[in-house]
């Protein structure tokens, strides 16, 4: 059965993308129970699922993964490449004379150390001293307690990572506070203001993302934004001559790009161009985060029998967080757009026969593993089908927005 990973975004202060936090199901002990030293054991196992899948999932940013101290003591991160791994110290970790070796091995070997869900004790420190980065559970940590912790000289020269930061405000409030990474989904959430309208613009590029990706609309005029376009000629043949593709030989030409990609794929990618457009202020994760749900939603499309068009699916996952782009409610931008009543109904009251596949992308994303049996029973999958869905929605984002 393949392996279960999701990843969710960490973000410096600027909200740039820093790293992504992997997230197993029933965590690495699931796959990997006893490590006996074996070399070609370990070497397959580090080729076969960390190494490639890793890479795959992460885009090659840094993965924060989380170890236990089993795992620790019997140096499991080794497995993994010491320029993208940050080993997450997971808060039982106890501060054993083993545990304090390995965890010596390991920075010596230029690995980053990270202590997770950090609660100060006494007996810590030596786990302190080791550590490069502290991360603080911003939600489970009362204010005052998490101030007078950033107060002390206890975490001093120490970078520090707010996670289960959920709303913008809270982003805020722990920027001032002093962290200097922040992780959750505060990025998709709207920062709604009330007198702000949507601008003329936006409005225009809506629709076309929206024309874009009906079953009917014009290749011709599809094919005209990008030849009249210089930045999305130029955007396009990056695009076609990325990993992604796998290509021998060098695309150089639009023409040749057009017909490579065919008409369907070119929609989607005018689709992205067109939502990058309209969130050019917005976190570049967030355009990404779109990407993944979109292609996720279509892929369900070959792997059921009673899947909804892959079109319609497509667009109800680009539309998912539209409201975050635009910072406004997603009953108003959805009175501005000619979708179905299906995507309305799901983006806005999440209901109806669409609303299980958004349903089924979310809680994936968060690593929220128990409802996925249910709702991949809903949209006619098997469960086993899913990470390899996500792993190439993953792909194809990363190839878009890279």
């Amino acid at each position: 059965m393949d392996a279960f990973v999701a990843r969710q975004p960490i973000f410096d202060r600027k909200k740039a993308l820093f790293a992504y936090e992997l997230l197993f199901r029933n965590g690495l002990s699931n796959f990997v129970p006893d490590i006996d030293g074996d070399m070609a054991t370990s070497s397959l196992l580090s080729s076969s699922f960390f190494t490639i899948g890793i890479e795959q999932i992460t885009g090659g940013r840094k993965a924060f993964i989380n170890f236990t101290e089993n795992l620790i003591i019997q140096e499991l991160p080794l497995l993994f490449p010491h320029e993208k791994t940050v080993v997450e110290v997971l808060e039982d970790v106890r501060p054993l004379e083993t545990v304090l070796l390995a965890l010596k091995k390991l920075s010596a070997k230029g690995y980053y150390l990270a202590l997770d869900d950090f609660i100060f004790q006494k007996n810590l420190e030596p786990l302190i001293q080791l550590a490069n980065l502290i991360k603080i559970d911003f939600r489970q940590t009362p204010i005052s307690e998490i101030q007078k912790l950033l107060d002390s000289d206890h975490l001093k020269g120490k970078k520090l990572l707010a996670e289960k930061v959920e709303t913008n405000s809270e982003f805020n409030q722990a920027s001032e506070m002093g962290f200097h990474y922040f992780q959750g989904y505060f990025f998709c959430r709207p920062e709604i203001i009330k007198s702000k309208e949507i601008a003329d613009s936006n409005i225009s590029l809506l629709r076309i993302l929206s024309e874009v990706n009906k079953p009917d609309s014009s290749f011709g005029e599809i094919e005209k934004m990008v030849t009249t376009d210089l930045s999305v000629s130029y955007k396009l043949l990056r695009y076609i001559n990325s990993a992604f593709f796998n290509r021998k030989n060098e695309i150089t030409s639009i023409k040749q790009a057009l017909i490579y990609l065919g008409e369907n794929e070119l929609r989607r990618f005018i689709s992205l161009i067109t939502l990058s457009k309209i969130g050019a202020s917005k976190p570049t994760e967030l355009i990404r985060n779109a990407c993944i749900r979109a292609r996720f939603c279509e892929l369900i499309n070959s792997v059921s029998h009673c899947a909804e068009s892959p079109d319609m699916l497509f667009t109800l996952g680009l539309f998912s967080n539209i409201d975050a782009i635009l910072d406004k409610p997603m009953t108003e931008i959805m009175n501005h757009l000619p979708l179905s009543e299906k995507i309305i109904s799901a983006l806005v009251d999440n209901t109806g026969p669409l609303s299980a596949y958004l349903e089924l992308i979310k809680t994936y994303e968060k690593g929220d593993w128990n409802p996925i049996p249910k709702l991949a029973n809903q949209i006619c999958i098997a469960e086993e089908v899913i990470p390899s869905l996500y792993r190439e929605a993953c792909n194809w984002s990363n190839a878009l927005t890279g």
